[in-house]
This record gives structure tokens, sequence and C-alpha cells, in this order.
């Protein structure tokens, strides 16, 4: 029934120095300098006096039924499981698809999304897929969102990419339109979740969407924008200019792809540069596919990675950039919960909110997740 966690270095994302926790079944009833345990009855103690303790991780961009298939049937990647996403300290997923929106569909993400939630984890999802005109469970943007308990917006929507449904800027602002009305009723993020390729024209869609029509910026998310280096300037200019951005893990320049910019090297110019980190995310891009493409569009290589890959780049935010634990942890927690509008329940360590906790020690390894109240070493 209770769980105190005693002595703890809290970072709420902000640090809130040595205190105590106390878990009540699914919410967290108190955070205190100190609590005494022989108050309690039936309560399971844990000493933290050498951890560290950060909310649970948003990973906001999962692909939790399988991604991939660009390369052929063999080239689909499995569906995700929820104690190999526990373990890795996130405690809420976004489900998406992806380019396969034949072979898998929003009623199968949905149903993966409920199975999840049955193994522990805090589920939502977009309707959609790269496919435009979006394909619904519903039959109707607006429905999916009112209606349908899980989905907080559309996505992820393909733009700049040769995999991309070649949407026109008024295709675009009309979903988008939908999306918020569906977002005003239900009282949703209604989130347009773009998935952003390799196209010189970049974020242009973005802009236009912000100067040509009167739907609030907080709508839009564009996922992917440190692919290229020009992309990731103009994610800078869009940040600037009140919109809102998502940062993917596992961007690693090399030989084969020298222009990519790593999460931890573009959070550190965003802090350097006195950028609004508060809209700012990131997320793994977990079980979908990392296709290398020949000249002609061919795949001649497909990988995939898990939401491990997250936590892994902030550490090296954190260790190797100097990025304060703050910030870098604000980006999975705080700032997520804000831009899907989970904020109530999700993001930071406050009395009320869903007893969600990552316990990691000095060296920010991973050694126990709570989801729900519920423990996962």
């Amino acid at each position: 029934m209770f769980t105190l966690l005693k002595e703890a270095s809290i970072y709420s994302p902000d640090f809130l120095g040595k205190k105590d926790i106390l878990f009540c079944f699914d919410k967290i009833a108190a955070i205190k300098n100190s609590m005494d345990p022989s108050a309690l009855d039936d309560v399971e103690v844990l000493d933290c006096s050498n951890k560290l303790i950060f909310p649970g991780f948003i990973d906001l961009h999962v692909h939790i039924a399988g991604g991939g298939g660009e390369g052929g049937f063999s080239t689909r990647t499995p569906s995700a499981k929820a104690d190999e996403i526990l373990k890795t300290g996130v405690t809420t997923v976004v489900g998406v698809l992806g380019a396969d929106g034949v072979t898998r569909s929003v009623e199968n993400l949905y149903a993966q999304a409920k199975q999840l939630e049955a193994g522990g984890l805090s589920t939502y999802m977009y309707t959609g897929s790269y496919q435009v005109p979006v394909v619904t469970l519903t039959g109707s943007i607006q429905k999916d969102i009112v209606f349908v308990d899980k989905i907080i917006g559309v996505g992820e929507l393909c733009l700049e990419d040769h995999r991309a449904f070649q949407p026109t800027f008024d295709e675009i602002a009309r979903i988008a339109a939908q999306t918020r009305n569906g977002a005003l009723i239900s009282g949703k993020a209604g989130l347009v979740h773009f998935h952003m390729g390799l196209g010189e024209t970049g974020l242009e869609y973005l802009f236009r969407m912000m100067n040509e029509t009167l739907i609030p910026v907080s709508h839009f998310l564009p996922t992917h924008v440190n692919r290229t280096g020009m992309l990731f300037e103009q994610a800078c200019s869009y940040l600037q200019k009140g919109g809102y951005i998502d940062l993917t893990a596992g961007f690693i320049p090399s030989k084969e792809d020298p222009d990519c910019v790593a999460s931890y090297d573009a959070l550190k110019k965003l802090v350097d540069t006195g950028a609004d980190i508060g809209r700012v995310t990131m997320s793994s891009d977990a079980y979908g596919s990392v296709p290398v493409f020949d000249g002609l569009g061919n795949v001649i290589s497909s990988d995939t990675v898990t939401t491990k890959i997250l936590f892994d780049e902030l550490k090296v935010a954190i260790k190797e950039k100097g990025i304060p634990i703050e910030t870098a942890i604000s980006l999975v927690t705080k700032n997520a919960a804000g831009v899907l509008k989970i904020h109530k329940q999700k993001g930071s360590l406050e009395t009320g909110k869903d007893a969600d906790c990552v316990i990691c020690d000095k060296d920010l390894n991973i050694e126990t997740v709570f989801a729900k109240g519920i423990k996962y070493s």
C-alpha cells in the first residue's frame, strides 16, 4: 500500500535537495524533508541516501507495434514489450505508426497500447501514419481525438522525404484544423506530429502554418529535427519564433552520415545560445526501422533501436557536454508532459501525481523504476 523512499536526492526535474517521497498505491502522497515510517501501516522502506531520483521518463515517439518494412517483409521490426521499456526508465510512451500504414493499422496500434498498459506502462498514441489523407479509427480525426481515450493527436505525418505522400500545404492545414477542433472539444493536446526527412525545404510548411493560419503553434511538433545540420538550424529558428521541436536520439555523425547532429550536441548548442529549452523534447523513435537507402532509393541496410537510447544520450549530455541534470532530464519529463498536456499527472515529482520515478546511482545507472507505484528492477 505504501512505499517510502528515504533521503533521496530528488530532481523533480528541478533539484529539490534530499527529501523523502511517500507513494500510496499509484500516487505520490507526500514529499517532505523527513517522514517516520513507524507512523504507517504496511509500508516498504527503501534507503535512497546515495541515490538520485527522477520522474519517470516520457518517450513521445515509439513504434510500439513495430515499424519498418521499407525493404520488404523481412525488414519489419517486432513490437515493443513493456518490461523491456520499463527497465530503461521510460514509464510513459506515445505509440506511432510510420511508413507502413498498410500491414499495420491504427486498430493494431491501439491494441498494442492496451497490451503495454496491462504490462505497467502508461500509454497514449497518435492516429494516422505517413499517409495523407489520414486513415483513422472512427473515420474522422476529430472523432478519434474526442472519443478514443488514448489518441492525443495525429502522426507521424511525413514531410520532405521520398516516403512522404507529398501532401500540399492546404492538406496539412486542414489536418491541423481538424486536430485543433478535436483538441478543443476533448481537452487533449491535439498534436500534429511531423516526421521530417532530408528534403531541402525542411520546415517550410511549419513556418507557413505559423504565419498563414491562426492555429496555435503548440499543436505542431516536428521530430527528427537534428537529422541534418541545415534542418537543425531551421529548427533553432522555428524554436526562436515560438515553435516546439523534438530531438531524436540515435543520430550519431559517421562516415556514412556526416551531416546529422547528435542529440547531445544539439542540446548543448541550444543551451549555449540561450534557447527556450522548455519547448524542446527528445524521443527515441524506438522499434521503428533505421533504413539506409542507396542513390536509387533501395534499402541497403536496416536497423532498429530500443528506448534505452534515450537515457544513454541524455547521460552523454550530462557527463560529457556539461548540461545540468535538471535541463537534460526536463526534455523527457516536464517538457514532454507539457506538450502532451498530461502535466497534471506526469512529468514531475509532486504530491498527487502518478508515482512514476527512476532511481539511479550517483553514476546515473538505473537501479529501480516505479510505474504507478509498482516497482520494477
